[in-house]
């Protein structure tokens, strides 16, 4: 019987719209937990939304609703896909994949494969669009599961903050150190590393400089075809700087914009500005 394939993520993966709809990919939102609301990443609330109330509350995130991950699956089985692909948000930044690896432990007369991403944003985003475009190829599962894992081989995540204080409010700070580093105005250059926990790449003073670093490691990345995305955080203006700071750069075979998921945001606060290289080889 001819496999029928189907591709899920979570809505820390950043993908523009356009792109989600023009595959059919599934995204299962992860949640946003106010004192007295609860509501589902990208969904029923906005970025702008958890920015605009950080100085009253920073609120807490949560795995997807597991009734929503069941519903997907039913979905799918339903409308007769044979094979799915499930690619999430790095398990060394939260439990959704060891949640969706038990879920998908249930699913009986259909082929789940649940792939860490080991990254997050587009890092995680690029991995499901190699994946995608396998699938569109009509490539066996075999090999859209490769497609998706040489994808997490050859991209890198990079970004830089306003603050460290929503990483630290949030647990997620990782192996990223500093607290002199607010003082003095030191700016961390953030990457996601191998084993997809934040990690300090460089640090340099000031804004101004922490932009012109990220944009000096993206190029050094492009030494192959690349496809680079563009994520921010409130930081629209800065975003359209640091783009047309790549057109023309050698290399660039695709430039995609994208906003941070609310989720993200939480973590990250406004101010965010993060790069994903996607060499193609």
């Amino acid at each position: 019987m001819a496999e029928k394939i189907a591709l899920i993520t979570d809505s820390t993966c950043d993908i523009p719209d356009a792109i989600v709809e023009e595959y059919g990919i599934k995204v299962v939102p992860l949640r946003i937990l106010y004192k007295d609301a609860e509501y589902l990443d990208n969904v029923n609330i906005k970025p702008e939304d958890v920015y605009s109330r950080l100085d009253e509350e920073v609120p807490t995130t949560s795995l997807p609703r597991p009734q929503d991950v069941i519903d997907t699956l039913d979905g799918l089985k339903a409308n007769g896909f044979t094979h799915v692909l499930v690619i999430h948000l790095s398990s060394g930044l939260s439990g959704t994949g060891q949640m969706l690896k038990n879920m998908a432990d249930e699913v009986t007369d259909m082929v789940v494969n649940v792939i860490d991403s080991k990254s997050i944003s587009m890092g995680m985003g690029i991995q499901v669009i190699e994946a995608a475009k396998a699938i569109q190829n009509n490539l066996s599962f075999e090999k859209v599961c490769q497609a998706a894992d040489l994808a997490r081989q050859n991209n890198t995540v990079h970004f830089v903050l306003d603050t460290l204080e929503y990483l630290k409010k949030g647990g997620r700070i990782g192996r990223v150190a500093g607290t002199v580093g607010q003082i003095l105005n030191v700016k961390p250059i953030i990457f996601v590393n191998s084993e997809g926990i934040y990690e300090t790449a460089t640090k340099v003073r000031g804004r101004r400089q922490s932009l012109n670093r990220l944009l000096d490691i993206v190029k050094e990345r492009l030494q192959v075809p690349s496809v680079v995305a563009i994520c921010h955080g409130a930081a629209e203006k800065e975003m359209q700087e640091f783009a047309e700071a790549l057109k023309g750069v050698a290399n660039v075979k695709e430039l995609l914009i994208c906003h941070v998921s609310p989720v993200i945001g939480v973590h990250t606060g406004p101010g965010t500005i993060g790069v994903m290289v996607h060499n193609q080889k």
